[in-house]
């Protein structure tokens, strides 16, 4: 049986490049970066220069690089960070209804703490209005947070426009930029923002690593307290075979990104005119302010979860919706926001390509998918053909 892999949107395998410059440091560089030997030393070495690779990427300066865990702890150290260093400043937050559930539920426990969120809502193909956000702005709005690219229906937000709003308030402005890096621009200064998250894991490197930009001046307090790690803005060792894999990772990505998203994009809108066939489909999201790998849609009738596992026996892995929620029988949050109906969001798939690939990958899928849509329709008492 075939074995394809259509959810990059998830997590992408670790290229043998990243994997190669990752293994010194597991074993025979295996040195605490924050010692003073040569062990340490030699790992110091190796931090320091991926913080300078992944800040010449972002336009940025090395001191304003943090590296985390990855993206949920990147948005929540963004988020949370800024809110109690500002606190006192004020205490109102803007985000959109559709972002990822590392901010929405971090924005959700600080009002639980007394804070006020202002949720923004999108149009129909996810986009947010950058007017909308200007409204929204207040006097005492320390944080405006919106995603680069939403990763359920890969709508790319104007955030270099609602960054100029933003600067010329009072507020800092974040962006999770976990599906947009290694695939878009993600130069700081262009894009106007004082935060910027990112995941290895998401650009072909290893789990468990992340990024936070965080603009020089910019005011945020740890999350995590206990050494001087990071000029005292993330305690613990630092994970150095990770921080190389990530740096690695993201140089290449970014260094071949026009030539593979050329390539994607012939393949994404190869798959969206192939499922556009398939009577009562719907495709989700923009389809000109679009990630080159992202194709979701709505099939009316069938349940998404039974999808998804007929699609598993056949050797295709998808998704119905973002990886954290994939467990969960609720429509996606995204969709219903951008005003479908619950019964149509139920029918979601999220097909996400990657840099494996191929032409012959989408023929597969388009010879599979409406066999198994026609099947699961012939067995909804609601579908009449």
């Amino acid at each position: 049986m075939q074995r394809i892999y259509l959810d990059h949107a998830a997590t992408t395998p670790v290229l043998p490049e990243v994997l190669e410059a990752m293994l010194p440091y597991f074993s025979h560089e295996f040195g605490n970066a924050s010692g003073v030997y040569s062990w340490s030393r030699t790992a110091r070495q190796a931090v320091d220069q991926a913080r300078d690779t992944v800040a010449e990427i972002l336009g940025a300066l090395a001191e304003e690089i943090v590296f985390t865990a990855g993206g949920s702890e990147s948005d929540n150290l963004a988020i949370k960070g800024v809110a109690w260093a500002n606190r006192e400043r004020g205490r109102h937050i803007i985000t959109s209804a559709i972002e990822h559930h590392a901010v929405l539920e971090t924005c959700h426990w600080l009002e639980r703490e007394g804070f006020e969120v202002t949720y923004l809502p999108v149009d129909s193909q996810g986009l947010v209005d950058p007017s909308a956000v200007e409204a929204a702005l207040r006097p005492d709005t320390i944080l405006v947070t919106i995603m680069h690219a939403n990763n359920e229906v890969g709508t790319i937000q104007p955030i270099a426009e609602i960054g100029q709003i933003v600067k010329d308030s009072k507020a800092v402005f974040h962006t999770d930029a976990v599906q947009s890096a290694g695939v878009l621009d993600i130069n700081v200064d262009r894009l106007h923002v004082d935060l910027l998250s990112l995941s290895a894991h998401k650009l072909y490197g290893p789990k468990g690593v992340g990024v936070l930009y965080v603009r020089k001046g910019t005011r945020i307090s740890p999350l995590i307290h206990g050494g001087a790690h990071e000029r005292r803005r993330r305690a613990g060792t630092e994970n150095v075979p990770g921080i190389v894999g990530l740096a690695k990772a993201l140089e290449i990505t970014h260094a071949e990104r026009e030539k593979e998203n050329a390539r994607l994009i012939l393949l994404r809108d190869r798959l969206i005119e192939g499922l556009q066939t398939i009577p009562h489909t719907r495709v989700n999201g923009s389809l000109t302010q679009r990630l080159p790998n992202n194709v979701n849609v709505c099939f009316e009738f069938i349940e998404g979860e039974s999808l998804l596992l007929t699609l598993d026996m056949r050797g295709v892995a998808a998704s119905s919706g973002s990886a954290c929620t994939s467990g969960s029988l609720e429509p996606s949050h995204v969709l219903l926001a951008m005003g479908l109906p619950h019964e149509i969001a139920h029918g979601s798939l999220r097909l996400t390509l990657g840099r494996g690939t191929t032409a012959a990958d989408i023929d597969y899928v388009l010879a599979e998918i409406p066999q198994i849509v026609e099947r699961l329709r012939a067995m909804s008492p609601l579908y009449r053909a």
